[in-house]
């Protein structure tokens, strides 16, 4: 991230939790997402987030100290805790590990950077955040049980509980052949193998 762009902190206050004590700078950005609460889907919209946490507005408000899972179109799948009641929303507590968090950061700079300075996203096709579970089948023949971070028709990432494939190895998602194109740990994404030879 060398060459990403400063992030200034709003100047206007909010959210401010007895978890957070404003550890983590907040960005005014408008991100659509859904949650799960009381056994239905429900639409938020960010007012402000962080690798931290974030000010949601919803109709739905889950009862403070609830454990919520939120999947945003831009961010993917985050474990949250709601930490405290607004007018027309709720703040929330990312529940994430620190490098998850650091991911967070560094997407949220890629973000404002856009929304600002009007880049290009480095990817081709728009994702929608997803967050079910996926069978993958890797080279040596061996099964993951993963879930699904995010995809488009291009490509999809997944979260895994152990190691993840490697970059350049090619895997089976369903019925979709992809090629491993970023390995972390627990996580690793793929491009899509188009059959261009379908007819042959």
């Amino acid at each position: 991230m060398g060459t990403a762009l400063q992030i200034e902190e709003p100047t206007r206050s909010i959210v401010k939790t007895s978890h957070d004590n404003r550890l983590h700078h907040r960005v005014d950005l408008a991100l659509d997402g859904r949650f799960m609460f009381d056994e239905a889907d429900h639409s938020l919209r960010t007012v402000n987030v962080s690798c931290g946490g974030a000010l949601f507005e919803a109709e739905a408000k889950p009862p403070v100290g609830e454990g919520v899972v939120c999947y945003f179109d831009d961010l993917g799948r985050v474990m949250s805790k709601v930490v405290r009641h607004v007018a027309n929303g709720f703040a929330v507590e990312f529940q994430a590990s620190r490098h998850k968090k650091d991911k967070l950061a560094d997407r949220l700079v890629w973000l404002v950077n856009h929304k600002n300075f009007d880049l290009e996203d480095e990817r081709s096709a728009p994702r929608k955040a997803a967050g079910g579970p996926a069978l993958v089948s890797r080279a040596n023949g061996s099964k993951l049980q993963c879930r699904v971070i995010d995809i488009s028709l291009t490509g999809a990432a997944f979260e895994v509980d152990g190691p993840a494939p490697v970059i350049g190895e090619i895997v089976q998602a369903g019925s979709l052949k992809g090629e491993v194109v970023r390995s972390i740990t627990n996580e690793f994404a793929i491009r899509f193998l188009h059959r261009a030879n379908k007819s042959k």
